[in-house]
């Protein structure tokens, strides 16, 4: 009973702003008691916040002292002077009294360890159960403002793409109850926990996040997030080697949490789920298939728990030792959100059907734009992913994960590209050099045009680089540069080791004035690149392009004869195509071209279609199409792999296709 009074006063003096004096310790941190006590935490979890649900009673059993403001750089740089070389980086965090930032959540800890040590008292990170209690002060609104926040915590508070340079000076907004500041903005703060789901046990004691995990949460919101993201509630993560301009980190003072209360371990999804491990014996086909076109993208059922919206795009596929193919996308209401989340679906051996979506990787609360999955030989799946710092889908970081296992399970993420910004956003379409060398094409600029860079690996993955030359970019006739002609582009090695390269827009005219699709040649693997116009029709929004060498040895272009909304080609619409009967007709949409000449000519020319009239449905920015004798898919995002049975398989934004060499040069 007394407990139960206890914390009822606790509880009403959080409410009425009742809190203890401050105090500094040797390095200018000011703390403050934390009172222990009990609170609802989470919300109701709608949308993209499921992982705020389910609200659970949490009791803190014991009281703590957090830092009444952010860590700043005149702290910090105590521990590490040589930080101060990232003062001013986008104009940001310049002063001592500002927020210290790109500090990664290793760095953190070990600023924590020093100040321990330095004191003789233990300092750690927050668990994200002691920073929301602490934030929330007794309040259920939104923020603990209400559920508005005053301007004067308002920033740069919407989706960007150029960081806007803004104070980050700690303590200039009014505190919340227990006399904390910047909980709402200012700057993310790291917290100790692993990310991972709520339990759904009620009467929790002291919970810690997972036993382990891929992600550290982080809280808060910061100077660059909506202002949706800076809710109480509100939750974030960051692989824990990853820092950027938008995340610092706070203290307490308090022993290591003693409880063992994990919460519950995360479900394993059905794209890694009972995933059969025997070799698979591949049997190459020898005469003409087409495949009856089937949708990949499957809706879950609603129970399952699985992220799935109303935008599917941006698709990778790659085949599995076992004789499964794996594909990824992202799902999403928004491609520039936080919320755009990637999944996956697996077509087991034998089946003819592929199963319902469920998740396969998710950054929480971070843009997840471009993904690519690629079979490396041996036992080795690899997948990349771009991860922005905040929403759009520029400033991006790659992350690179391996299986082993036929993607039964994935390594933990690794940062291979640290630096998020411009030339990071992951195109499918990887390929393995004569020597080696792996290369992964990624766009070099968000925009519809600008180019695509190259990230390359000369020890089999251990490091990457970009062998950007850094000179402009002269995209005409005869024209050179640094970047591939065209976003979304792709890439395949020539017989003679030179690299060429086809992607969308930066259209180039050719010798008869007509737009054609880039065509880019390095015989420097990417340090720089030679243009010319293709004999190909450039494509557009909604669009891209697949590239690559089969393994009989033709290289294969599979592209659009048009774009079915802005006829930029001089008011040309669908090609030439040569019928079974060897008569002409025009054909519309998705397309397969040969080459023998390493590029030279495409003299085989065929239409994605079988003939067979059929009402398809393409996901994303496609919809629904009519499929016929002259029609293929209008638009849609490619993406291809070829089974050593000699099968390619392609998908676009919805639906799979498969066919062989054979089909096309009938």
């Amino acid at each position: 009973m007394m407990n139960r009074i206890i914390l009822l006063f606790i509880a009403v003096s959080l409410h009425v702003g009742i809190y203890a004096q401050t105090e500094k310790n040797s390095v200018g941190i000011d703390l403050i008691q934390i009172p222990a006590g009990y609170f609802w935490m989470g919300s109701e979890g709608k949308g993209e916040n499921y992982d705020e649900a389910p609200m659970h009673k949490v009791i803190i059993s014991k009281p703590f002292k957090m830092g009444v403001t952010e860590v700043t750089n005149v702290q910090y740089e105590q521990f590490d002077p040589s930080h101060s070389k990232y003062r001013g980086r986008y104009g940001l965090s310049e002063s001592d009294d500002d927020a210290v930032i790109y500090v990664n959540y290793h760095e953190a800890v070990e600023f924590c360890k020093w100040l321990s040590e330095k004191e003789g008292k233990t300092y750690r990170l927050p668990t994200e159960v002691e920073w929301e209690y602490a934030c929330r002060a007794g309040t259920y609104s939104l923020f603990y403002t209400g559920d508005y926040l005053p301007d004067s915590f308002l920033k740069n508070q919407k989706l960007y793409r150029d960081p806007v340079a803004v104070s980050l000076q700690v303590g200039q907004t009014k505190p919340n109850n227990l006399g904390l500041y910047d909980m709402h903005g200012n700057v993310e703060e790291w917290c100790l926990d692993w990310y991972a789901p709520y339990s759904k046990n009620d009467n929790q004691t002291d919970p810690l996040g997972g036993k382990d995990g891929l992600f550290r949460v982080t809280r808060g919101g910061s100077h660059g997030t909506p202002t949706e993201y800076l809710r109480s509630a509100n939750r974030i993560a960051m692989i824990p080697e990853d820092k950027h301009w938008l995340t610092g980190f706070r203290i307490v003072q308090a022993e290591y949490p003693s409880s063992n209360d994990y919460v519950d371990q995360i479900s394993i999804p059905i794209n890694m789920l009972n995933v059969n491990q025997s070799q698979h014996i591949w049997t190459k086909e020898t005469k003409a298939i087409f495949k009856e076109p089937v949708r990949y993208v499957v809706a879950p059922d609603c129970k399952s728990g699985t992220p799935f919206y109303s935008h599917n795009h941006c698709p990778t596929i790659t085949w599995c030792n076992n004789g499964d193919l794996l594909a990824v996308w992202f799902t999403a209401e928004q491609e520039n959100g936080r919320g755009i989340e990637i999944i996956g679906s697996r077509l087991r051996k034998g089946q003819s059907e592929w199963e319902a979506a469920s998740r396969f990787f998710k950054v929480p609360d971070r843009n997840m734009t471009g993904s690519a999955l690629f079979n490396k030989g041996g036992d080795t799946l690899m997948y990349f992913n771009g991860v922005e710092a905040a929403g759009d889908w520029q400033n991006l970081a790659i992350v690179q994960r391996i299986s082993t296992d036929n993607g039964a399970t994935w390594s933990k993420p690794q940062i291979i590209a640290s630096e998020h910004g411009k030339r990071n956003q992951v195109i499918s379409g990887t390929i393995r050099t004569s020597k080696g060398w792996l290369i992964q094409a990624a766009d070099a600029t968000p925009e519809g045009e600008g180019g695509t860079a190259i990230h390359i690996s000369k020890d089999g993955d251990k490091t990457w680089c970009d062998p950007n030359s850094g000179i402009p970019n002269n995209f005409t006739e005869g024209g050179t540069g640094s970047n591939i002609a065209g976003i979304h582009a792709g890439i395949v090695e020539l017989k003679n080791g030179d690299l060429m390269a086809l992607g969308r827009g930066d259209a180039i005219k050719n010798k008869e004035g007509l737009l054609r699709m880039p065509m880019s040649i390095s015989t420097n693997m990417g340090q720089t690149w030679q243009y010319t116009a293709s004999e190909l029709p450039p494509i557009d929004g909604g669009q891209r392009l697949v590239l690559m060498r089969l393994n009989e040895g033709p290289l294969i272009v599979i592209s659009f004869t048009h774009h079915p909304y802005r006829l930029k080609n001089n008011g040309e619409e669908g090609m030439t195509f040569i019928d079974s009967e060897g008569k002409e007709f025009i054909g519309y949409g998705a397309y397969a071209a040969l080459s023998w000449d390493e590029g030279k000519t495409w003299p085989v020319k065929k239409l994605i279609t079988d003939g067979k009239e059929r009402l398809l449905y393409g996901q994303a920015w496609t919809g629904h199409f009519l499929m016929d004798k002259t029609h293929a898919e209008p638009r849609g995002y490619l993406a291809a792999t070829q089974s050593p049975d000699n099968m390619i398989h392609l998908i676009s934004s919805g639906i799979h296709y498969q066919f062989n060499l054979k089909w096309l040069i009938e």
